[in-house]
């Protein structure tokens, strides 16, 4: 019996409410929640209603990697120079007295003051056209090799592990040139800078004429540069991802990319607390890499000829100067020569001429930066997958009830 026949009637009201007629004030109601639910497939539904797993994750990634990318640009630009500052100097044994960049908010106070909002957001390009293919590629290969090695392991930790290796890898040979260029757009100051120190020996207009320079003065290898510690870097999503994935099934009870109908704020403030506590673990273990990635991604390589003046003046991350004298002849002609040559070499390099705190340089700014990035990332990626999963089972539905 309805709610609105739950009151008893008069004999007249009864006859009212037998009339075909007056009985629609209280069956419209009703009726009308019942097409709202069960009404005509929406163009998103239907969308997603034929889309696969790895489709959601690939559009989830992508999206997520976008949106971190936005929010966190400037702290990214800040960490960069913090991490290559010590490369751009003459070659010397004796540490670096006074460095230009200086902890987050003396760096954000220098780069505003010569470059302005527009040097808080350089690299912002390929930060846009890295993140999208990293994320997209890297949760969609995560998701399929779940499965993979699901079928071969019974430990779940094992199976995120080796998918985050796997998955970490592809994204990272795919975008590595992206990134390479992001690095050195964000390291370059400004041509009106006063700044004493060593400086990059080039000076970008954007995310094209960095990727033409570097081809034209440097080769197709300069875009591989870091490549070797980037795949050390495998280390991070290893850390990352399946203590992530513990730590969300032990506060919601679901796996990532998981949620269910009518999931509250618990669920986020669970989603929000596990993707924290991953970050901060992984990058406290694995940040030294970041610094050697770093470093070779600001070498400028030697193997093709220079072209400008620009070049000519600097190589291996030196500045040279047009002198005659022995000495200096000699010291330009060691400058030819790579300061750091692979990863074990540029290791020793820096402990020996910067010392160990250098291998944790920006590594504060790089928290803060992180540890929002990361944050941001998983939650728009949690969000999406949640949107993509309901419009699937929604579409889905409703077709079965056209049928």
């Amino acid at each position: 019996m309805s709610h609105e026949r739950s009151t008893p009637t008069s004999p007249g009201s009864q006859e009212f409410a037998s009339s075909p007629t007056s009985a629609q004030p209280f069956t419209r109601k009703p009726m009308s929640f019942q097409r709202n639910s069960n009404g005509p497939i929406t163009p998103f539904e239907n969308w997603c209603r034929g889309r696969s797993d790895d489709s959601f994750a690939a559009l989830a990634g992508a999206t997520a990697g976008f949106t971190s990318g936005i929010v966190t640009c400037p702290l990214d630009v800040i960490k960069t120079k913090l991490q290559a500052q010590g490369g751009f100097r003459a070659q010397t044994s004796a540490p670096l007295a006074h460095p230009v960049y200086s902890g987050m908010v003396g760096t954000a106070r220098i780069i505003w003051r010569e470059e302005g909002l527009r040097g808080m957001y350089r690299g912002l390009g390929p930060i846009i056209l890295g993140y999208l293919p990293t994320w997209a590629v890297y949760f969609t290969v995560y998701g399929k090799s779940k499965v993979f090695f699901g079928k071969r392991f019974e430990n779940k930790n094992l199976v995120n592990f080796w998918s985050s290796i796997i998955g970490g890898a592809c994204s990272t040979m795919i975008t590595n040139p992206i990134w390479v260029i992001k690095t050195r757009l964000m390291s370059q100051v400004s041509r009106k800078s006063t700044l004493p120190g060593g400086r990059p020996p080039w000076h970008y207009k954007s995310t094209l004429d960095a990727a033409r320079k570097m081809y034209r003065t440097e080769g197709l290898l300069s875009f591989y540069s870091g490549l070797t510690p980037a795949l050390l870097g495998l280390t991070h999503v290893a850390v990352q991802f399946p203590t992530y994935e513990f730590l969300k099934t032990k506060f919601t009870g679901q796996g990532m990319g998981k949620s269910k109908a009518g999931d509250d704020s618990t669920h986020w403030i669970g989603v929000f607390s596990a993707s924290v506590l991953s970050k901060v673990m992984a990058s406290s273990a694995t940040y030294p890499h970041e610094v050697i990635r770093t470093r070779l991604q600001t070498q400028q390589r030697t193997a093709m000829p220079s072209s400008t003046s620009e070049y000519a003046t600097f190589r291996g991350g030196i500045e040279g100067s047009t002198v005659h004298n022995p000495a200096n002849i000699i010291a330009k002609s060691k400058s030819v020569l790579p300061r750091y040559k692979g990863v074990v070499t540029t290791f020793k390099t820096i402990l020996r001429e910067e010392g160990w705190r250098a291998f944790y340089a920006g590594m504060g700014t790089n928290m803060m930066r992180a540890v929002p990035a990361a944050t941001t990332t998983i939650l728009t990626y949690e969000f999406v997958m949640k949107q993509l999963n309901h419009g699937r089972e929604e579409g889905r539905r409703k077709s079965d009830l056209l049928t």
